[in-house]
């Protein structure tokens, strides 16, 4: 039986090591502010099924206090994808 012709496969080069300029380091607010945000939007839709008939500007915005809770946590989302 004939012998089957061999490839040869390029030898494997691994990717250029990253300088210190490529290495991202997030800024010291990042954190602080993710969990600031995504605090205040979860105390203000607690707040809002807790307290809602005691707070007067809390029990005006009606349901719209749902978004504003759920605004906060989103931004807070939106920050946390600049930690690394």
């Amino acid at each position: 039986m004939p012998k089957s012709r061999s490839r040869k496969k390029a030898d494997y080069i691994p990717p250029p090591e990253r300088t210190d300029k490529s290495k991202a380091v997030s800024g010291r607010w990042v954190a602080p502010t993710m969990v600031t945000l995504l605090l205040i939007g979860l105390a203000w839709v607690v707040l809002y099924y807790v307290a809602a008939s005691t707070i007067g500007f809390v029990s005006a915005l009606g349901a719209w206090n749902i978004l504003i809770g759920f605004g906060f946590m989103f931004a807070g989302l939106m920050v946390a994808t600049r930690w690394k």
